[in-house]
């Protein structure tokens, strides 16, 4: 077994295996029979006992290899004890009972599955057949999950030919019962060495990781974890062991050590984060009852309370264990990558290769990997450990580091202190790799897997493995800030110019690239600490600018990003971009058209980076509109800011001409839009105002349901919905009711009535993948259900809403409501932060028809567990709600009902 410094000695208390064969013996005296209830009935107590005993030492906090190896070995006892209780020939010298895979290693948790072979020396095994028919029966009645094979050695053999994860099983065996020379016979039939080449083997195992590590998006920092597949987990650490097995053909990773591929420093990571895995995996198995290798949020705070883990101002018992979690499996993800590099240059390393490229005195080039030229670069320059990743950024080709320089990395990274860091020599390194024009994001991204930036910036060092418990931020903090920045360089690709188009043509113009580098690396970083974040990351971006040298004009904008880093998202996602006053106010926050590019740039790219499913073309849409609305009132300047009478008359003007074009004559709709009201040509586009004017001359049919063409979808983000009929309560109630039971969800609304009775609603879809719904049929469905819902809006209780996720169901969001008012507008504003549920927008349209309140207007935005949505209301004789009496007593009324359905 592959365990650094461990010798694994059982404690015979731990399985009774003496008293259960008295008890079977004395059983078939009574009996007569080898295998009755009673006979399983004794092994299931043994094994229950086994089961308690071993959770009772692990809850007094026992060695968890103790644990793991000794479920082994008395599995080892009872598997022997089985065998020999069934009624073989008189000469079966020819089967074995093997343990293979992770039971083979020694290695047993309390669900895991018992991987055995049973070996046949001979392809006549009819005289066997029905004892081991006997014997794998046996092992079913007593409840245990066995995977087992049978099979000869010429069928082993041409198994393991065809098949690297059984000739991976393979290398991993021990005789239980039986011939141990068949085994040493099929260690010989399928040897590694000649079966599978060495270079073979290790490409086979590589592209193994590669493709499970897609699985989880090539991250450790996955939301749940699988502690088995996921990147850094315990096939990483298997991987490493298999490939030093087949290559050094050796049982211990202690005798790597001694052939200086693995240092001590090495092996105590893989040690100790293969026990702080199997801690985890252990209590997993324990508390789900079942072979459980996923950190589901259904488990992991009873694995934190069952690991002792309790919750401290600031910070949840789960958030401390996923912390540490994170921590550890980035470090076995790094010794990974570093022994595999090394693993591959033993191993594919050839006498042509090509010698080295000198590329200064201290650093060259070999198959695409920079090296040092002497082992005691670092230590006599320490610089070099900066110097290092500028030179891979002034040079595109280089791919990366390799083994060796990695490993002196490692050993040497505790000489960035305070001397190195007040040191203008690092400091213009550093400054020169944000400089450099290359791919900066990927040395960063390198320099923090290897140490280096949190060690340079004890900012970043804070936050690494820092984790919030919810749905919304998915990666730690340090991973999060990585992916803002490779974002970022993202937009400099041609290949995102189609996803990306307005960041990709910003991010060509911008005047200094390494301020947003600085930026993107600390918009988070005062995380943590408590208070707000965005002020204490300008505070500590303002130094770094003024350590670096940067200019005071450069500091303040990149201080300034970095406190608002979230105006923009917060703006375009919580405020009606209708209101000229909202454009006017933004633009006066932001000052400049510069300003304006870089705050984009951040925002998108920290959008897109905290959560694969928050970048939607709803946001896209609303940010691209915000930019360019601001863009327009910096460039009319600030002291002329667009009057609501202007905009309307503007929108009107342009209106008729599009509709004029169309030859639609002004007598036709006049009287139609006089009765809209001035609002209406405040909320809605010229193009809008068009195709709804177009859709109610048309169609004498109501409720009128519009639905956007597919076209146009790109430019509003979702899918747009317009909706004119007979003002009634329960209609916005019915038209969320309906929309969730399409599987579909609102992230706009605006609601307007005519002076004359009717509704001019409409609402931007977008379906559960949060795309623009544009297959056809689910079209015609979606124009279907909400004619039918609206044409009786009272029956919409009646709509059955979907069923509440696995994952929302683990975050209790206690539900908060904010009260406001809109003096210049008439209205108020009730802000709702609730858990995310499907039928709540249902639910409080329900609350508002009780409470006799109407609508106006609404945002909805999603954040993982947590809705942050804002309604505009007003009374039924459009007034705003009285502060004192009505207003109390709705906010009362929707934190009940929301909390209590919940």
């Amino acid at each position: 077994m592959l365990l650094h410094h461990y010798r694994f000695t059982p404690a015979p208390d731990i399985l009774d295996d003496a008293g259960l064969e008295a008890e079977l013996d004395a059983l078939d005296k009574q009996t007569g029979q080898r295998v009755t209830p009673q006979h399983i009935a004794a092994f299931k107590q043994r094994i229950s006992d086994l089961s308690d005993t071993l959770d009772q030492r692990f809850l007094q906090g026992d060695d968890i290899r103790d644990l793991v190896c000794g479920r082994s070995w008395a599995m080892d006892k009872l598997l022997n004890i089985a065998w020999r209780r069934m009624e073989w020939p008189a000469n079966h010298t020819d089967i074995a009972l093997i343990a293979v895979g992770g039971y083979g290693r020694g290695e047993l948790h309390p669900y895991s599955d018992i991987d055995l072979l049973i070996l046949l020396g001979s392809s006549d095994d009819s005289a066997l057949q029905a004892p081991l028919s006997a014997f794998v029966t046996l092992l079913w009645d007593l409840g245990l999950a066995i995977g087992h094979s049978v099979r000869t050695l010429d069928e082993c053999a041409e198994e393991a030919r065809n098949d690297a994860t059984i000739m991976t099983n393979l290398l991993e065996t021990r005789t239980l019962v039986g011939s141990d020379e068949l085994r040493e016979a099929l260690m010989q039939r399928v040897d590694v060495t000649q079966m599978w080449p060495i270079d073979v083997f290790f490409r086979a195992k590589f592209e193994e990781q590669q493709q499970r590590h897609l699985k989880f998006n090539n991250s450790e920092y996955g939301l749940e974890p699988n502690l088995k597949s996921s990147p850094g987990g315990l096939r990483d650490l298997h991987t490493i062991m298999w490939i030093a097995k087949r290559f050094f053909g050796t049982e211990e990773l202690d005798d790597v050590v001694e052939r200086d591929s693995m240092t001590d420093s090495d092996l105590r990571i893989y040690s100790h984060g293969q026990a702080f895995l199997w801690q985890l995996r252990y209590a997993l198995h324990m508390l789900t009852h079942r072979a459980e290798d996923r950190m589901l949020f259904d488990h992991q705070r009873s694995v934190a309370t069952l690991l002792g883990y309790r919750d401290r101002k600031g910070s949840l018992a789960v958030e401390q264990l996923m912390h540490r979690y994170y921590v550890m499996v980035g470090a076995m993800a790094e010794l990974n990558d570093m022994l595999l590099l090394h693993f591959a240059d033993e191993v594919l390393a050839t006498a042509s290769a090509a010698p080295p490229e000198v590329l200064n005195k201290r650093f060259s080039v070999q198959r695409d990997l920079i090296q040092v030229r002497s082992a005691s670069v670092f230590k006599q320059r320490p610089s070099a450990l900066l110097e290092l990743f500028l030179l891979m950024a002034q040079h595109p080709s280089i791919k990366g580091v390799n083994a060796q320089t990695i490993r002196l990395i490692r050993e040497h990274r505790h000489l960035i202190d305070d001397s190195f860091r007040r040191d203008v020599r690092n400091r213009t390194l550093f400054m020169e790799l944000l400089r450099s024009g290359g791919n900066v994001a990927r040395q960063l991204a390198l320099m923090a897997r290897y140490g280096v930036l949190g060690n340079y910036l004890p900012e970043f060092g804070n936050i690494e493995g820092l984790m919030q418990y919810d749905l919304f931020h998915i990666y730690t903090v340090d991973a999060h800030t990585m992916r803002v920045l490779s974002r970022l360089q993202s937009f400099r690709s041609a290949d995102t110019a189609q996803d990306f188009p307005l960041p990709h043509e910003l991010i060509r113009h911008i005047p200094k690239l390494e301020l947003l580098w600085i930026a993107g690396l600390f918009h988070d970083l005062g995380k943590g600490r408590g208070g707000d974040h965005s002020r204490l990351g300008a505070i500590d971006v303002q130094r770094f600018c003024e350590r670096h040298d940067l200019s005071p004009r450069d500091t303040q904008l990149v201080s300034w990003l970095v406190e608002h880093h979230l105006l923009m998202s917060w703006t375009a996602q919580k405020r009606d971009l209708a209101e000229p006053d909202v454009i006017s106010d933004f633009a006066l926050r932001v000052r400049s058209e510069m300003y304006l590019d870089y705050l984009y740039l951040l925002t998108v790219a920290d959008i897109d980076a905290t959560n694969p499913t928050l970048w939607n073309s709803w946001r896209a849409a609303l940010l691209r509109t915000l930019h360019n609305e601001t863009r327009r009132a910096l460039s009319r300047g600030l002291e002329h800011p667009f009057e609501r009478a202007d905009w309307i008359d503007d929108t009107r003007t342009e209106a008729r001409k599009l509709l004029a074009a169309r030859h639609v004559e002004e007598e036709s709709y006049r009287e139609l839009w006089d009765s809209f009201g001035a609002d209406y040509f405040l909320s809605y586009s010229p193009q809008e105002i068009v195709w709804q004017t177009l859709g109610i001359l048309q169609t004498q049919q109501r409720p009128l349901v519009l639905i956007s063409t597919p076209e146009s979808d790109a430019a509003d983000g979702g899918t747009k919905v317009f909706i004119n009929t007979r003002e009634a309560n329960h209609l916005f109630a019915a038209t969320a009711a309906a929309i969730d039971q399409l599987n579909a969800s609102i992230h706009d609304a605006r609601i307007i009535s005519t002076e004359d009775g009717w509704t001019l609603n409409t609402f931007l879809l977008l379906d559960d993948q949060g795309q623009a719904i544009r297959a056809p049929g689910t079209l015609r469905e979606v124009h279907e259900v909400l004619t039918e819902a609206l044409t009786d809006p009272d029956e919409y209780p009646h709509i059955i809403s979907r069923h509440t996720s696995r994952q929302l169901k683990h975050f209790r969001v206690p539900t908060q409501t904010h009260f406001s008012q809109d003096n210049a507008h008439q209205r108020s504003i009730v802000e709702i932060v609730a858990a995310d549920r499907p039928g709540l927008l249902a639910r409080v349209g329900r609350i508002f028809v009780e409470f006799d309140v109407s609508i106006v207007n609404a945002r909805i935005a999603t954040f993982g567990e947590r809705v942050e949505d804002v309604f505009f209301i007003t009374t039924r004789d459009g007034q705003p709600l009285d502060e004192a009496n009505e207003a109390q007593a709705l906010m009362q009324r929707l934190r009940e009902v929301l909390d209590a359905e919940a």
